[in-house]
């Protein structure tokens, strides 16, 4: 690890200032993928800027039908808040199953959903739930906020502040886990909205994605059957040794089924 000089800002102002003000800073959240990166020399840094001292980027509160999660929230907050629990128990489930005891209790949703891994769990959930992306300059709608693998709309010294997700939509969330990091080879993040059925996909393609062939199935039959139905093309889907392409199509269908199932239930 080269040697970098450490800033802890009190405000997301003062975090962005110094991000713009050299090309090799980085921000640091949980550290979940950072750390790792800089410990195996797969990344530069000459300052590091972290956003543990910034107070208002903690909590999870209520605003009339919006539930907002501050950028710092531990994956362990949201799983357990009585709040998320009570209005969408979903998300919940989803913060339960990331990583191990410690990943859940030193990642927060913000770095996550910076970072934008395509096997992360929270892209999904917030494609589904049609979140928001809150920054220290303006909101962005999920479905404008991931343009690809690792790839977000922030801008140059753009942090996020929060994400809002419309509350009590009825929603679940089913994954088929790597048993050895956690990571979704396929998730599926199921929302019932008044627009309709949203089903949004993480884990098996380079990134997250809506799956239309599935919520098309689902709005003629709102039954696992239908969704383990859908054969959905391998195209576009990613090929490992974890798993094929075709597997993971397979993969998509089923979690689809199992969410769905545990929504309806």
């Amino acid at each position: 690890m080269t040697p970098f000089t450490y800033h802890s800002p009190a405000t997301l102002d003062e975090a962005s200032a110094l991000l713009l003000e050299s090309p090799d800073a980085r921000v640091i959240a949980g550290g979940m993928t950072l750390i790792p990166t800089l410990k195996q020399g797969l990344a530069r840094v000459d300052r590091l800027i972290d956003l543990a001292g910034i107070e208002a980027l903690y909590g999870i509160e209520t605003r009339g039908n919006t539930l907002r999660i501050g950028a710092m929230t531990r994956h362990h907050d949201v799983a357990t808040s009585p709040l998320v629990l009570a209005r969408l128990p979903g998300l919940a489930t989803l913060a339960k199953g990331i990583g191990d005891f410690q990943v859940r209790n030193r990642g927060t949703i913000g770095g996550s959903v910076a970072n934008n891994d395509p096997a992360a769990d929270y892209p999904a959930a917030l494609l589904a739930l049609g979140a928001t992306v809150i920054t220290n300059r303006r909101q962005i709608a999920a479905e404008a906020f991931f343009t690809g693998m690792f790839g977000t709309a922030l801008e140059e010294g753009e942090l996020i502040a929060a994400v809002a997700f419309p509350a009590d939509i009825r929603c679940a969330y089913a994954k088929f886990a790597n048993p050895v990091s956690g990571y979704a080879m396929a998730g599926t993040f199921v929302a019932l909205a008044e627009g309709g059925v949203r089903v949004a996909v993480t884990g098996a393609g380079p990134g997250v994605f809506r799956s239309t062939l599935h919520e098309a199935a689902l709005r003629e039959r709102l039954h696992p059957d239908a969704a383990r139905s859908v054969p959905l093309p391998e195209d576009g889907m990613i090929s490992d040794f974890h798993a094929t392409a075709a597997y993971r199509a397979h993969l998509v269908s089923v979690m689809t089924a199992r969410a769905l199932e545990e929504l309806l239930s």
